[in-house]
């Protein structure tokens, strides 16, 4: 792929992203956690939609966090361009995972250069729906994503991008189907988010991480959860 131009106001390394539309994640299946049951650093390609590889990203995290944590673990996730040149960095940290401790929910950092935020993920109290915020980087709401009442692995399942005011819908987080050896034998996924082509490409960044956040609280297979 040829390099994209430089922009203005533009972090480097994520210009590619004021081009596209779509990206689509897919967690690389572990031999290990097949054989052992133990979790593993969770590891994705993420390509346009043509089936191009543009970034790799891999999780950061030890042992006893991945096995006893499960998926409310905290974690960081490098992300590197085809160069291997990090470009962006997903930081989570270790939160409860539950709609009754509305004091203490999920969040997520997206640095772009990694120690720069340029967004935030929030999870928003509701009762029986999983609902979300997006935030740039002084953390002024900008757009919601509302998921459905009961999320399941094993079918195909859409979380709604949405204005604030939750009247228009302009985007799409969506897990797919990634086929039954998968679903049966390892929690690998694939993820699809869709912005508009004219979205502010920091903001197309933080939806990017929002894949992560959401992957791992209701599609990340855990006995602990």
């Amino acid at each position: 792929m040829p390099a994209p131009p430089e922009l203005p106001n533009c972090p480097p390394g994520i210009e590619y992203l004021s081009q596209i539309d779509q990206l689509l994640i897919h967690q690389q299946r572990e031999l290990l956690e097949v054989i052992t049951g133990f979790e593993t650093n969770n590891k994705y390609e993420i390509k346009n939609r043509m089936g191009q590889r543009i970034y790799f990203a891999a999780e950061e995290n030890n042992c006893c966090n991945r096995n006893f944590c499960g998926s409310i673990r905290s974690f960081t996730i490098p992300i590197v361009d085809n160069t291997s040149r990090e470009v962006m960095r997903i930081v989570r940290p270790l939160r409860c995972d539950s709609c009754i401790t509305p004091c203490c929910l999920q969040k997520l950092e997206v640095q772009a250069p990694p120690g720069i935020p340029v967004g935030y993920v929030i999870q928003d109290w509701h009762p029986y729906l999983p609902k979300f915020t997006i935030q740039d980087e002084r953390k002024e709401n900008i757009l919601r994503i509302i998921g459905p009442f009961l999320p399941c692995k094993c079918f195909d399942v859409n979380f709604m991008v949405k204005s604030m005011d939750e009247t228009c819908e302009v985007g799409s987080i969506s897990k797919q189907e990634s086929g039954l050896l998968d679903m049966m034998f390892t929690d690998a996924d694939i993820i699809g988010v869709q912005f508009p082509l004219n979205l502010d490409v920091k903001i197309k960044a933080v939806m990017l991480g929002a894949c992560f956040l959401i992957d791992f609280m209701f599609f990340e297979y855990s006995q602990n959860k």
